[in-house]
C-alpha cells in the first residue's frame, strides 16, 4: 500500500488481490510490473483516465501479476518524483525501469510479454485497429461546442462515425464467412472476434465515455438501432477486463463538468 500517496492492489491471473503468494512455477521468472494510473475523486478508486484504462485492461489480459497503484493526481504526484519526475499518467514501472507514452508502453508489453507466456493481443485484421479511430475526435468536438448553432451538425459528424463503427461491427470478418458463407450479419462480441485485442482496449475505454457524457449532458446516447454496437458493448460489460477498469459513470460526468456548455 501507499499511504497517503495513492493505493496499491496486487493483480493476479485470476483478477483477485494477491498478498504474499508464491507464484506458479511457470510464472517464477515473470517480471515485477507496476502501473500507476489517476485515482478518482476519492483519492483511491480507479479515476477517469480512458488511457489509464486501456492499459490496465492490457495487463489484465496478458494475465501476469501486477500491482496497481491509484494515485491522487491533486495531492500525491509526488508518488512519482524518484522514478518518473513530471511524467503523465500512466506510468508503467517494469523491473524498477520506468516506462511513459501510453503507445510507447502498450508496445513495450506486447514485445515482452508475447506468446508463449502470455497471449498476443494484435489484431488479426488491421481494420480493426482503425475501426472507430474518429469517434473520441467527433464527441470532444460535440460536447465542447461553445456554439449552440453548430450542435445540430457536430451531433451529426459524431452519429455518423458511430454509424460507421456500427458497419464494421455488424460486417462478417473473413473467418465468420468460412464458417458460413451464407452469413449476412455478424455475431462476433469484440472489433477482431471473440476476443479481446489491443484495439479494444484503446476504443472501449473511449466508446463508455462517449455513451456516459452524451446521456447526460445532451441527453442523447448511442441510438438503439445500432445493434453492433450495443452488441459490442454489451459483450465488453461482461468481461471482467472491462467491468474491473472502468471507473464510475459520475466520475466521467464530473471530469467533464467544467468543459461541457450548459444546454440553451
Amino acid at each position: 500500500m501507499w499511504a497517503g500517496r495513492g493505493r496499491g492492489f496486487s493483480w493476479g491471473t485470476r483478477l483477485q488481490p494477491a498478498v504474499h503468494q508464491e507464484p506458479p512455477r511457470s510464472m517464477a521468472e515473470k517480471p515485477q510490473i507496476q502501473l500507476f494510473i489517476k485515482a478518482s475523486e476519492d483519492g483511491e478508486s480507479v479515476g477517469h483516465c480512458p488511457f489509464c484504462q486501456r492499459l490496465f485492461m492490457v495487463l489484465l489480459l496478458k494475465g501476469v501479476p501486477f500491482t496497481l497503484t491509484t494515485v491522487d493526481v491533486k495531492r500525491a504526484l509526488d508518488v512519482l518524483k524518484d522514478f518518473a519526475p513530471g511524467a503523465q499518467l500512466p506510468v508503467l514501472l517494469y523491473n524498477g525501469e520506468p516506462k511513459t507514452d501510453t503507445i510507447t508502453i502498450e508496445e513495450f508489453l506486447e514485445d515482452q510479454l508475447g506468446p508463449p507466456m502470455c497471449p498476443s493481443l494484435v489484431p488479426h485484421y488491421p481494420e480493426s485497429s482503425l475501426a472507430g479511430n474518429d469517434i473520441f475526435h467527433k464527441f470532444s468536438a460535440f460536447i465542447k461546442n461553445p456554439i449552440p448553432a453548430q450542435d445540430e451538425v457536430l451531433q451529426r459528424n459524431l452519429q455518423r462515425a458511430l454509424l460507421k463503427l456500427d458497419e464494421y461491427l455488424s460486417t462478417p470478418l473473413e473467418h465468420e464467412l468460412a464458417q458460413d458463407p451464407h452469413l449476412r450479419a455478424s455475431q462476433r462480441r469484440f472489433l477482431d472476434g471473440d476476443h479481446l485485442t489491443l484495439a479494444d482496449c484503446n476504443l472501449l475505454p473511449k466508446l463508455n465515455i462517449v455513451q456516459v457524457v452524451c446521456q447526460h449532458y445532451r441527453r442523447f446516447g448511442i441510438p438503439k438501432d445500432m445493434r453492433g454496437v450495443w452488441r459490442y458493448l454489451n459483450s465488453a460489460s461482461e468481461t471482467k477486463e472491462f467491468k474491473y477498469t472502468c471507473p464510475n459513470s459520475q466520475e466521467i460526468i464530473q471530469a467533464y463538468r467544467s468543459v461541457v456548455r450548459a444546454p440553451q
